[in-house]
């Protein structure tokens, strides 16, 4: 059995780096679609079809699989994995909250982006734009990641650029199974590329922004049209909503009624600088049960936690599911406790 059908062309793979080359092929089989989800290779089908010995080809599959990128089956080898509508959410929300939290830190002025990368980053948008355009979802694939590489080697941040680059891979592996079920992608997909380095040449850190957002509201949009899932499960939606047409978009609100002016709230804990001061009535030092409840309540619905970070949809047993042991109670003081033998 063959990875390829009869009539693909395999990519050519040079003999220096041979783990890194086929693990960049396969990865790129996958975001292209070609390498559909739950399809299922060997090691010695992987070597042969690159001419490789069994070495590279298992070392780029282990690689892969450590990524997340390919799931291990016990005597059956390598299975793509499966994507759902909240595998992509979780993916998608990631990384809005990682560019917009970037953007908020050019704002200060503390962190600029490095400029000196725009030649190439420029010949990476061009290159994006014509494959997008041309609605080759083969060569479209390498182009758009090679762009956003190049867009995240500006932040600066290495480890957080090849974290935007694992997510961008899988949000193509998600996206793929729908983009080629259409009989045309010419003009379906985002092709602002050079907007985008147009902004960051001339400084405009707030345009650019706003282009990030727009490709990112565009992007959910086309994926929950094409699977069928409701925009309001997207926690980041308004965000990008407000980003994108700004906050004067937002529906009014009804002016409120005519009545007596609302009173400030109250501190919920008593100051600490009057010690004789009695509490309120009804008011005690300790915070609200009803409040905890309420920010515990919301904190579930929106998926997020501090610092906006969505939250893990399962917590695994045995880490955090586990209660610690409690401590024995401590004895008093002249008396030997439970747990203790008196001496002799």
């Amino acid at each position: 059995m063959s990875v390829h059908g009869a009539g693909d062309t395999r990519p050519v793979i040079h003999r220096n780096s041979l783990r890194e080359q086929i693990a960049g092929a396969l990865r790129e089989e996958m975001m292209a679609g070609r390498l559909a989800a739950g399809r299922n290779f060997t090691v010695k089908e992987v070597a042969e079809m690159y001419g490789v010995s069994a070495t590279p080809a298992r070392e780029a599959l282990v690689d892969l699989g450590a990524q997340g990128l390919l799931r291990t089956e016990h005597h059956r080898g390598f299975t793509v994995p499966e994507l759902c509508w909240d595998d992509f959410l979780e993916i998608f929300e990631s990384r809005v909250l990682i560019t917009d939290s970037f953007h908020r830190q050019f704002a200060t002025g503390r962190a600029l982006p490095d400029l000196s990368r725009l030649e190439p980053l420029r010949r990476r948008a061009d290159a994006a734009v014509r494959a997008s355009r041309a609605g080759n979802l083969d060569v479209m694939v390498g182009c758009d990641r090679r762009f956003w590489q190049e867009v995240a080697a500006l932040l600066g941040n290495r480890r957080i650029g090849e974290y935007l680059d694992w997510l961008r891979v899988q949000s193509w592996m998600f996206a793929a199974r729908y983009l080629r079920e259409l009989p045309s992608l010419a003009g379906v997909c985002w092709d602002g590329h050079p907007d985008l380095v147009d902004a960051i040449e001339a400084g405009d850190l707030v345009g650019a922004h706003r282009i990030i957002c727009a490709y990112n509201l565009a992007t959910v949009r086309m994926l929950a049209e094409r699977a069928g899932r409701p925009l309001e499960s997207v926690t980041v939606l308004g965000l990008l909503v407000e980003q994108v047409d700004g906050p004067e978009q937002a529906p009014p609100t009804a002016p409120p009624e005519s009545g007596p002016e609302p009173q400030a709230p109250q501190p919920e804990f008593q100051s600490e600088s009057q010690p004789g001061s009695p509490p309120e009535p009804g008011r005690s030092g300790r915070r609200s049960r009803a409040g905890d409840e309420l920010g515990r309540e919301l904190g579930r619905e929106l998926g997020l936690g501090l610092g906006l970070v969505p939250q893990p949809r399962t917590v695994p047993y045995g880490r955090f599911g586990r209660r610690l042991p409690e401590s024995p109670p401590e004895a008093p003081r002249g008396r030997p406790g439970p747990h203790r033998t008196p001496g002799r």
